[in-house]
């Protein structure tokens, strides 16, 4: 498809960003000047959001979206390919000139070869090791404090944490620059090379969140990679977020675990070499079901066993935090295949 092709196609669907948002996001809802979702597949939440207006095209421009939680961006014909699960550009053009009732286009040898969300983590990378280099070890911090408050009292070890005390969040382009402390997390592949970071702004007691819009972003290249905790060989539990995963290694610290930052990297996340058994620590969401079939198949394909790791509440976090460590222990065990209970469970509690 000529450039000037796609461009209009742009141009076109940016200015009825709002219909897109609606058709394609159906989970979402309007806030302010923003559609706001939890992924460019349309799950419930909030960290992907949509520029409803603005310049047809640069800084701002309307139809630009961010997943704060990914990393990940681009514009609505990526956005519609993604959420329709599209491969050729060619059928996304077809989908877009269909949903703005814009005669077909007949077709072209060229093709609209490399996505805008290919372009946005690579180009993060660097940002991200810049913003780690410049963290502090988690002992004592505001960071620390944070955890605790959420019930992970074992932190020692914790390598692949650490803490900014002023680090800068700014909710859009075009919104003012603030800073927050922050507690960030170094996202590694197979190799512990660091690949991107998560940053989780924090309040200035450390006994909460951020009051900002999107407190939790992920920057740098995510795709098959994890905040890690231990060096996996042929037992892993992988789950979606960091308090999650933290939970288990309250009552099972020498389990290493995953944590992939959402639904979408834990289903594509890679495997370490030497890995036998998989346990996914699946949250109680449609998001979590899907990620969990995914990871199902391609474990299958790979001869590793997997086993889910279901919590009695929303999350294993809640259920530390509500019922307490020997709930979550009893929670576990049943779960676990025998001859794990008395590696990573018994071991440790005798």
């Amino acid at each position: 498809m000529p450039e000037h092709d796609v461009q209009n196609l742009t141009r076109c669907l940016a200015e009825n960003a709002e219909a897109v948002c609606r058709r394609y996001l159906s989970a979402g809802r309007r806030h302010g000047n923003y559609w706001l979702v939890g992924d460019v597949r349309n799950t419930p939440g909030r960290s992907l959001y949509v520029r409803l207006h603005g310049p047809s095209e640069g800084r701002g421009a309307a139809g630009r979206w961010t997943d704060g939680a990914t990393g990940e961006y681009g514009d609505l014909l990526d956005l519609i390919r993604e959420s329709c699960g599209l491969l050729d550009f060619r059928d996304v053009a077809e989908e877009a000139r269909a949903f703005l009732s814009l005669p077909h286009a007949e077709p072209r040898p060229e093709a609209r070869t490399k996505p805008a969300t290919a372009r946005g983590p690579a180009a993060h990378t660097e940002a991200a090791r810049r913003l780690w280099s410049m963290t502090r070890p988690l002992a004592g911090t505001l960071a620390a404090a944070y955890l605790r408050h959420r019930g992970l009292k074992e932190l020692g070890g914790l390598t692949s944490l650490r803490f900014h005390p002023t680090c800068y969040y700014r909710a859009d382009d075009d919104g003012p620059t603030e800073t927050w402390p922050a507690l960030i997390a170094a996202v590694t592949n197979l190799d512990g090379n660091l690949t991107g970071v998560h940053r989780t702004w924090l309040a200035a007691d450390g006994r909460g969140k951020a009051p900002v819009d999107i407190p939790r972003r992920a920057m740098g290249d995510l795709l098959g990679h994890a905040v890690r905790f231990g060096v996996a060989s042929d037992v892993l539990a992988a789950g979606e977020g960091i308090e999650t995963v933290l939970s288990l290694r309250q009552v099972l610290p020498d389990l290493p675990l995953a944590a992939c930052l959402s639904s979408a990297h834990l289903a594509a996340m890679a495997f370490p070499p030497l890995l036998r058994r998989l346990y996914v620590v699946r949250d109680a969401d449609p998001a979590g079901d899907h990620a969990l079939e995914t990871l199902a198949g391609r474990a299958r394909d790979a001869g590793i066993e997997l086993t889910a790791l279901s919590p009695r509440t929303a999350d294993f976090n809640d259920d530390l935090r509500h019922l307490g460590r020997g709930a979550l222990r009893a929670i576990l065990r049943p779960q676990l295949v025998p001859q794990d209970v008395a590696r990573f469970l018994e071991a440790t509690h005798a």
